[in-house]
């Protein structure tokens, strides 16, 4: 496996094995030229200003949950913390115990406070974005805006692609963090689980066990790393994985349109199909519909408004 880390202004064009500007400032790239050029193409992008617009940039800092959220509770792999407790231990100022990771917050269901410091939500780019349509707000779909808090070295315990296809979107606010990306060309190499498809069974992609996975011996990782006040956007159905390089905190959401529509209703199917079948057909045919529905607020220019998390 031969890694590469990524200078910070070319991403690798997965599709044509060329590089490509891929960091941009404000003002310097449409948000059309940004669905055209990266969203239908498949290609991570990294916006290095786009979030100056939020309150957050800059306020959401490890004093400010503190002092507003302390005791604001969360759960990771069974354990529960409050929030003073995770920022004591991602900061070191708690060593008795490991730093857990990664450790999230649902905001609008555990900190609805925060919604007024991410407005508007999809930046300007981030559109259209189906998962904000009235239609698809009535179920879940995988369309949580969540809140992300990392230590140093802190590494998500697993390779993935994101659930339901869908594509992310994810704000670093506090701190660097580090990402790992593999061409879906190689998406072969990456030994899905067969009982979570959307989680790789090699767990420590840095020291592969290659008796076991001999195919990722092949595999030609992208490395880099996003600092605070930077939003990177990363395609549907491309594994990744990231570490925390810092104490970390990020805001990230999914998306999804046309683009990403039919495989997403193909995994509503899938998820609910072992259940009772006359419920997930009932599901799996909402979701149909609701599509339909705003594929057609797409053509006749409706605007969904953007500012909930």
């Amino acid at each position: 496996m031969h890694a590469f880390c990524v200078p910070s202004h070319y991403f690798y064009h997965f599709k044509t094995n060329k590089w490509r500007s891929g960091r941009v400032a404000e003002g310097e790239i449409t948000q059309k030229e940004f669905y055209n050029e990266y969203w239908k193409k498949g290609i991570p992008l990294v916006f290095t200003e786009a979030s100056r617009v939020w309150k957050a940039t800059g306020t959401f800092t490890p004093d400010f949950f503190r002092e507003n959220f302390a005791d604001r509770p969360t759960n990771v792999d069974g354990t529960d913390y409050t929030m003073a407790e995770i920022m004591d231990l991602v900061e070191g100022k708690d060593t008795s115990r490991k730093v857990p990771y990664p450790c999230k917050y649902h905001i609008r269901g555990s900190l609805p406070e925060l919604a007024g410091h991410m407005d508007p939500l999809d930046l300007g780019y981030a559109r259209p974005n189906w998962l904000e349509s009235r239609w698809f707000q009535r179920g879940n779909w995988g369309n949580a805006t969540e809140l992300f808090i990392g230590g140093p070295g802190g590494q998500f315990p697993y390779i993935h692609i994101d659930y339901y296809w869908l594509s992310a979107w994810i704000n670093q606010l506090y701190g660097e963090k580090e990402f790992t990306v593999y061409p879906r060309e190689q998406a072969h190499m990456m030994y899905p689980d067969p009982n979570d498809p959307w989680k790789s069974l090699i767990n420590d992609p840095e020291n592969p066990d290659y008796d076991r996975f001999p195919l990722f011996k092949g595999v030609t990782p992208y490395k880099f790393t996003i600092k605070a006040g930077e939003s990177l956007y990363v395609p549907f159905g491309l594994w990744h994985t990231a570490r925390s390089l810092t104490t970390t905190m990020s805001v990230a959401y999914d998306l999804m349109n046309a683009e990403n529509f039919m495989p997403f209703l193909s995994e509503v199917w899938n998820f609910r199909k072992g259940g009772n079948k006359f419920k997930a057909a009932a599901i799996t045919g909402y979701a149909a519909m609701a599509g339909a529905l705003c594929k057609i607020e797409d053509v006749i220019g409706v605007q969904r408004k953007s500012d909930k998390a």
